[in-house]
């Protein structure tokens, strides 16, 4: 491998190359004028069901199934890959430019809310569910969701893009991720050996938020043959958790909605009802012609 030495000053040069090189740039703001559709629910959320996105229709599932009508919402599909995120309507919800980002519209005055952790948090205090009201069981819970705000990119833009989307492997970077990786697996391997679930208090906020991403891996759903290449199944503790919690409806319903691929009878483009799990998933659309 050849020797890279930085430049003085750094210039941003296209192609970059990888899989998300055309959607890649050092700015900010809208790159076109986009309206985002707006549903008749009081929550309007504009996704993808990527780990992030995933957890917060997880999160919106949950509480409907413990019977909040106020959490009814409209989900509409946001392709990252094509760039509807730089939208002009989904930038003014969004200034940073990512999925998932909610519209809150119950009120008189809409409140916008971004990045997946703050979205559940303000749910959970919104609804009253899935975080503890009292001490030391809030503090625990809040501060296993930040850690996978803080974790989870050496996950996804580490090992993940470095194992799995980069035009070029390069060994350095893979073993520093992959270490990174087993490191946080390890980490909840001990944490869930001590209790059920991450809060210590019961399924929470913290299991929606690290589930995506570290249940998605143990379970063999990600960056191609990562499982095998990370040993997941030596975590027995995440193993453990990570099927109980895909097995609940909720989440297997969660993970359908803005899914734009892999199996068409997991694809739940849009969501505006709950008979729209039986009635429009992308196998049934396309049967129907």
């Amino acid at each position: 491998m050849t020797e890279y030495t930085p430049p003085k000053v750094w210039s941003w040069k296209k192609p970059n190359g990888g899989t998300f090189a055309s959607i890649n740039r050092p700015i900010a703001g809208p790159t076109h004028d986009k309206v985002l559709p707006v549903g008749k629910h009081p929550l309007q959320l504009y996704s993808l069901a990527t780990p992030n996105g995933v957890k917060v229709t997880v999160m919106l599932e949950e509480l409907l199934a413990l019977g909040h009508r106020g959490a009814e919402y409209d989900a509409w599909l946001i392709r990252i890959n094509d760039g509807d995120q730089f939208g002009s309507g989904f930038v003014d919800i969004n200034p940073n430019s990512k999925i998932p980002a909610l519209l809150d519209r119950s009120g008189k005055t809409p409140v916008r809310v971004f990045e997946s952790g703050s979205i559940l948090l303000y749910l959970a205090e919104k609804f009253g569910e899935f975080l503890p009201t009292e001490q030391p069981a809030r503090a625990e819970t809040l501060s296993w969701l930040f850690w996978q705000m803080g974790s989870a990119p050496y996950l996804g833009g580490g090992f993940g893009h470095f194992y799995a989307y980069a035009p070029e492997k390069f060994e350095y970077a893979i073993d520093r991720f992959s270490m990174e990786t087993k490191r946080q697996l390890d980490v909840l391997d001990r944490r869930l050996a001590e209790t059920e679930y991450l809060g210590g208090a019961g399924y929470s906020i913290a299991d929606m938020a690290v589930w995506p991403w570290y249940g998605g891996l143990a379970l063999g759903r990600m960056y191609n043959d990562s499982a095998e290449f990370l040993s997941v199944q030596d975590y027995k503790h995440v193993q453990r958790w990570a099927k109980a919690i895909d097995a609940r409806p909720t989440v297997q319903r969660g993970r359908m909605v803005n899914r734009a691929f892999g199996d068409p009878a997991m694809q739940l483009h849009e969501r505006h009802d709950g008979g729209d799990f039986e009635t429009r998933t992308q196998d049934k659309l396309v049967a129907a012609g």
